[in-house]
Order: structure tokens, then sequence, then C-alpha cells
């Protein structure tokens, strides 16, 4: 009797991350060493999509269902990513006012409209598992952050000293270290709770669902007021002569080196508590899912 060789499933993500990033250093040497600024938006866009992508694939080679395909996971990524942005940009040009209350307003409107579109492109699917949608709530989220990452490399690229090639690559790095525990870890907590409220076939909005919401809708609210609120605690912390500070711009005039550097171990320590907090709480519904 012949034994059965089985081949191990080989793992895509890694070579799809070592792949992005050898362009996107590429794409960066050539834009510096030619100045040509027709590769502009080669750099942004690669920079940009890279750990997207890269994250969506690790999490689509963990899915549940058959029925979770390449396709789907692609479409919810550039589908939901588009009508994420775009929908959250309308809104928030309509609904939103500066106010101590703005960031709050952003979190409630950006993380609503990616499940909305998470709940429309999935609708057809027969077998929902909380993993699942976990995986496609995460593309969802990770394509909004993409589009929204290019946005502000692009922004970052124009400064009143002309074009930037640096500030695009410390935009791109930042974001894309962030995007991990941003939109994609958000979005993948809804998605996994908003597939275990389905009954019978269908989802079903109930008190857990708009917990949820509200719940990572603050965790957004709190990262994006992070600046604001390490600024706060650095005037309290520091005090002394140079407490003067313009409340419409948040910075502080003439700042010492200490301010500068508490001010900027509060932000840091900051976005790993949100990011923290989000973690722990996407692993405890794993864990969950697996008892079930």
């Amino acid at each position: 009797m012949t034994a059965t060789h089985v081949r191990p499933v080989r793992r895509q993500w890694p070579r799809i991350f070592g792949v992005g990033l050898t362009l996107w250093l590429l794409s960066a040497v050539v834009t510096y060493l030619t100045g040509n600024p027709n590769l502009l938006p080669t750099l942004v866009l690669v920079g940009s999509f890279l750990l997207p992508v890269t994250f969506v694939a690790w999490a689509f080679e963990r899915r549940d269902s058959g029925e979770i395909t390449a396709e789907l996971v692609f479409g919810t990524f550039l589908v939901g990513g588009v009508l994420g942005v775009l929908g959250a940009s309308v809104l928030e040009a309509y609904l939103l006012h500066p106010s101590s209350w703005l960031y709050l307003g952003v979190g409630l409107i950006e993380e609503a409209v990616k499940l909305v579109a998470l709940a429309v492109l999935t609708r057809r699917l027969v077998v929902r598992s909380t993993r699942d949608g976990m995986i496609l709530g995460g593309a969802v989220g990770f394509g909004f952050a993409a589009f929204e990452t290019a946005g502000y490399a692009l922004t970052a690229l124009f400064t009143p000293q002309g074009l930037s090639l640096s500030d695009v690559v410390t935009t791109e790095l930042l974001r894309g270290v962030l995007a991990p525990v941003g939109h994609g870890l958000w979005t993948a907590i809804l998605g996994g709770v908003l597939f275990a409220t389905v009954h019978n076939g269908r989802i079903r909005f109930t008190v857990r669902l708009l917990v949820a919401y509200l719940g990572v809708s603050l965790l957004h609210a709190v990262w994006d007021s992070m600046s604001g609120i390490a600024l706060t605690l650095t005037l309290l912390l520091t005090g002394g002569p140079h407490w003067e500070f313009d409340l419409s711009r948040g910075w502080l005039a003439e700042p010492t080196a200490s301010q500068v550097r508490v001010y900027t171990e509060l932000t840091w320590l900051g976005y790993a508590v949100v990011g923290v907090v989000g973690v722990l709480w996407l692993a405890a519904m794993v864990r969950r899912a697996r008892r079930y």
C-alpha cells in the first residue's frame, strides 16, 4: 500500500509582503534618484496598500467557510473600502462641525459606514461564522485604511517648500505600521459580532451589535484625538513658563525639549493602549468562537 504524501499548504502572505516591500523600496529609491513625478502615484499606491493587502491575505488563509473566496475578499476590500471612504466623506462634510465632540462624530460615522458596507456586500452569504465575519470585516476596514492612507500621503506630498518625498514616505510608514490596530481591527470586531447575530440565515441588529458599534467608535474617537489628549497631559505634567497654547491649532508655542519628549511618549503610549484594548477584544471573540 502506497502512502499518500500530503504537501503542506504554502502561506502566500509572506511572499505578498516581501514582493510588495521590495517594489515599494525600489519605487522610493528610483523616484528619489530620478526626481520623476510620474512615479509618485506608484510610490503612494504601493505603500498605501502593502500592509493592508498583506493582512487581508493572512486573514483569508484562516477562513472557516468555502464561501469566503478570494474574489469575495477582494471585493469587500476594494468596494467596501471605496464606499466607506466616500460615504464617510459626504456624511462628515454635512454633519460635523468643529467642536469638542468632533472626533466622536468621526468615529460614529466611519464605523457605521463600514458596517453598512459589510452588511450589504455579504448579504448573499448562506453560511456566516464569527471568524468569517472578522475576516470580511477586516477586509473592509483595511480597504478603508488603504484608500485613506493614499489620500494622506498625497496631501503630505505638497508642502509650502514644494514637493516632499520624505513626508510621503514617513506618512506611509507611520500609517502602515498602525493600520493593523486601527480600521482593520475595529471593523473585524464589528464583522465578527455582525455575523454572530445571524438567525435563520438573516442578520439581526441586536443590542450586542449596538454595544460593539459604540465600543469601536469610542476606540476610534480616542485614537483620533490622541494628539490633543497627549498635549493636554503634557501641559498638566510639565507646567512651568511654557503654558502658551494655541487651542485652535493644538500645539505648544516654543516647547522645551522635555515637553516634546513627554508629548511624544504619551502619544505613543496612548496609541499602544487603544491598540491593546482592541486586540484583546478581538482575541476574546476568537476564543469564544472556538468554543461553539
